[in-house]
């Protein structure tokens, strides 16, 4: 019997972890909604090698491999594109997966897709085979494909999906290369910096210890940093990794060290707006798609909150599940969260009062988006010259530092 662990809110609003050996996860989660949980995390206990292991025993010998690339919103939109595509035009799921799986350059999806097409020629619903594989097709996917099968529109399902993933994958374009360009700038000021002063530095020092005399305290300062260096180079390399490797351990494995990081990140300046906002956008989004298609509003809730990267939204995201749950309008639950702006409550607010939820759910996504746009663009303008001036004036300094003993001696030489 396969064993679950799982991340979830209690009645009392507590955040428990726990695992349990139960024959599906399906059954799992009946239980957990019995006893009042709201689920955050559900995943097989042991990670992704088990998960494999268990698509071996259930797929024929078959099983996704642990390595390689993975799929991303890119790779999904123009997935869910071409199969509405070509089920426009009369082909069949089967089929139509078989071919997309044949063209397709990504070894991961195309493992799937084959299984997917095998699950469902031995007559399983497409749904219930695509929820097969959590770590290849997300939850909303495979919901937007439930409501199409059974509507009659899958092909408009995938239409929405589509365009829900271009979306999203344009969303996180934006934050990456917000963040990107910064930190390049940066490890790579960083790496001129370390080379002045691991091989050029050490120069002009030997030069300055045969002419004799002392130095100004600039230059020794530099000199002695630059000695520092050149002797703990491996010291400080090897602290950097294990540094990181330990914060990626950590990160991984800690949900309040994670929630703190996150929280961490929401509080910066200027920067804690974009990841607050993309958020806002990812949730609205994903509402705006799973509501409009028919899901209910708890389930879409309950989507939306795993969608969201940030922790910290994501938790009041599913606060506001639970309230919905018992009875509560959406709005008057996020008024309570504090989290959410007034803007977006009061959309929202319009839109249960005149029957137009996904229609404002819709508006406030496409304005959210324009602002992690606005957002971005505005950062990356104030970051350029910040970045030129730290590295111009690094540099500066450095330079200053090394050829101060030169000035000084150009100065008594004159004066003789």
């Amino acid at each position: 019997m396969p064993r679950y662990r799982y991340r979830a809110f209690t009645p009392e609003g507590k955040v428990i972890e726990e695992s349990k050996e139960v024959p599906s996860e399906e059954v799992l989660l009946k239980e957990l909604a019995s006893l009042g949980y709201t689920v955050i995390d559900l995943r097989p206990e042991g990670g992704k090698v088990k998960e494999e292991k268990e698509e071996k025993k259930e797929g024929g010998g078959f099983k996704i491999p642990f390595f390689g690339g993975g799929v991303s919103d890119k790779d999904l939109a123009l997935l869910c594109k071409q199969l509405s595509s070509l089920l426009g035009a009369g082909v069949g799921v089967v089929d139509a997966l078989e071919v997309l799986a044949d063209q397709t350059q990504n070894q991961k999806l195309k493992n799937a897709l084959m299984e997917v097409a095998r699950k469902v020629s031995e007559g399983s619903r497409f749904n219930r085979a695509l929820r097969d594989y959590p770590n290849i097709f997300p939850e909303i996917m495979v919901n937007l494909v439930e409501v199409g099968e059974e509507t009659g529109g899958l092909e408009q399902a995938l239409d929405r999906a589509s365009l829900y993933f271009e979306r999203m994958a344009k969303i996180k374009g934006k934050i990456k290369s917000a963040s990107f360009y910064p930190t390049f700038v940066v490890v790579v000021a960083t790496i001129i910096v370390g080379g002045i002063l691991y091989f050029l530095v050490p120069t002009f020092a030997q030069m300055y210890e045969s002419m004799g005399g002392s130095l100004p305290w600039p230059t020794q300062v530099l000199i002695n940093f630059s000695n520092f260096l050149r002797a703990n180079i491996f010291k400080i390399i090897l602290f950097l990794v294990g540094f990181v490797a330990l914060f990626r351990y950590v990160y991984s494995r800690s949900y309040s060290f994670k929630r703190g990081v996150h929280l961490f990140l929401l509080k910066l300046p200027k920067f804690g707006q974009l990841f607050l906002k993309s958020s806002l956008a990812q949730f609205s989004r994903t509402m705006s798609a799973l509501f409009s298609s028919g899901v209910a509003i708890e389930r879409s809730i309950e989507i939306a909150g795993k969608v969201v990267g940030n922790l910290v939204i994501r938790e009041h995201v599913l606060n506001l599940q639970r309230e919905v749950t018992e009875g509560e309008r959406l709005y008057k639950a996020m008024e309570k969260e504090g989290v959410f702006p007034v803007l977006i409550i009061a959309m929202i607010k319009v839109g249960e009062e005149t029957g137009q939820l996904s229609q404002m759910l819709d508006t406030v996504a496409n304005f959210y988006e324009e602002e992690v746009d606005r957002l971005v663009e505005g950062l990356i303008s104030l970051i350029e010259p910040l970045l030129m001036v730290f590295i111009g004036g690094a540099v500066g300094l450095i330079l200053i530092a090394l050829y101060l003993p030169i000035f000084k001696m150009g100065e008594l030489m004159m004066r003789h």
